[in-house]
């Protein structure tokens, strides 16, 4: 019985960390992206 509580408890860890994996990622590539388009208008002035 406790060994089952510990393995759904990690497997919702596991879950969590994916998920935040693929958030921080999203984050990153839309930074760059803003980055880009504030020099690209930069630029043109």
């Amino acid at each position: 019985m406790a060994a089952n509580i510990f393995s759904v408890r990690g497997s919702k860890i596991r879950s969590w960390e994916r998920c935040s994996k693929q958030v921080r990622q999203q984050r990153t590539r839309l930074y760059i992206i803003w980055r880009c388009t504030v020099l690209l208008l930069c630029s043109h002035e």
